[in-house]
């Protein structure tokens, strides 16, 4: 079992607890209703949870990648719904983090921590027709004089319709690909900016998934993150820093069905011995239980490369391994989460099929996780290709 820093076990107790007293009782309702649970968002805000990536003097940790993934997986042990709002939310302001200047921070750290409102953020590069390939993204911008004007539209974006602040990715030029791309942050009541419809989900129900559309929206250059045409490494670097907090929730999904599955075993009865008892069902629980503790492993591994890499930015090679890790780390502990929800909807089996018991919640719910922030086939390509680098040159 890991162990973490004096730190992150204080904040893991902390998010456990949480969890467990205000999450868990709502969980099996948000699903049902698929209503967007801003009480449990306040729950989390009251915890700093919506500020983990933000500066110390603004209730964060500094952009270490780690708390986050301490918090993510207690949330998504009882709820992959509320996880994923606090995850989205950490990563839409990722590009602040990344490329905003100081001014750009502290207005927008100051909007999400010192008002009474709540405010969420997004995070918007997918588009209709540039998902697995963000580079083919057809949303523009048009420069004139010192404004630049954004249309297009953004979809399946998470937290899309709740959110105030997004992190937006244009293009000068389709033609140019990812060459043309810049990263703006966008503000939801700007004149043009029009929220679309809710996408129907198989699972983490009760979060967004939101078309959103850009008509002629006014932007100055104080929207601008980066400068024109640093959208792409951003965007990517935002990547980077999310997929082990995937990877994290969807360990925190497995963790919370290896759990239940545990508990119903040794609580129930067949063939006059109890279910944890045969040989079979001890096979599937000892494989699964391996399925989390190596997912865990990679999580916080790449995490713990992530936050050093930070520390030593100027050495490529420790930026592309914990990179590496990073991918690996994700697509892992979404394989893991599929097959260890699938295998505990069998242990309980009919039981497991209704919802009556949280395990078919949980095994929609990792389905997600297999195909956000790069589908697990993009992200295996990116290892490969990450492996291959030295040949290059």
């Amino acid at each position: 079992m890991l162990e973490h820093s004096e730190i992150n076990a204080m904040i893991q107790k902390i998010a456990e607890k949480t969890a467990r007293e205000k999450v868990a009782p709502r969980a099996k309702e948000i699903d049902a209703t698929c209503a967007f649970p801003w009480d449990v968002v306040e729950a989390c805000k009251s915890q700093g949870f919506l500020y983990l990536t933000l500066p110390e003097e603004f209730g964060g940790m500094g952009g270490q990648i780690t708390p986050l993934c301490v918090v993510i997986e207690e949330l998504a042990k009882a709820s992959g719904t509320a996880s994923l709002i606090c995850l989205a939310h950490n990563v839409g302001l990722m590009p602040v983090m990344i490329a905003a200047t100081e001014e750009q921070k502290k207005y927008i750290y100051e909007k999400i921590t010192r008002t009474d409102k709540t405010h969420l953020a997004a995070f918007c590069l997918t588009e209709p027709e540039a998902g697995s390939d963000p580079a083919r993204m057809t949303t523009i911008f048009t420069k004139d004089g010192d404004n630049y004007y954004l249309n297009g539209k953004k979809s399946m974006i998470t937290n899309g319709a709740s959110a105030q602040i997004y992190s937006i990715f244009a293009t000068s030029d389709p033609t140019l690909r990812h060459k043309g791309i810049t990263a703006f942050y966008v503000e939801r009541d700007y004149p043009g900016v029009i929220v679309g419809k809710n996408e129907e989900k198989m699972g983490m129900n009760g979060s967004d998934l939101t078309e959103i559309t850009f008509d002629n929206v006014k932007l100055t250059k104080e929207n601008l993150l980066g400068g024109e045409g640093q959208g792409w490494p951003i965007a990517m670097s935002t990547l980077n820093l999310s997929r082990p907090a995937v990877g994290a929730q969807a360990l925190g999904i497995a963790q919370g069905a290896l759990d239940f599955a545990v508990e119903y075993a040794w609580n129930r009865t067949q063939f006059g011995q109890k279910l944890a008892d045969h040989e079979g069902i001890q096979l599937m629980i000892g494989e699964m239980a391996i399925e989390v503790e190596a997912a865990r492993a990679l999580v916080y591994d790449a995490a713990r490369l992530l936050d050093l890499t930070k520390v030593h930015e100027r050495d490529k090679m420790r930026a592309i391994a914990a990179d590496r890790a990073s991918a690996i780390a994700k697509v892992y502990s979404a394989n893991a989460a599929m097959k260890v929800t699938t295998d505990a909807v069998q242990i309980l089996g009919s039981y497991g099929y209704t919802k009556d018991y949280p395990l078919e919640r949980m095994m929609r719910d990792a389905k997600a996780t297999q195909i956000y922030e790069g589908a697990n086939q993009i992200a295996s390509m990116l290892i490969a290709k990450s492996l291959f680098r030295k040949f290059r040159g």
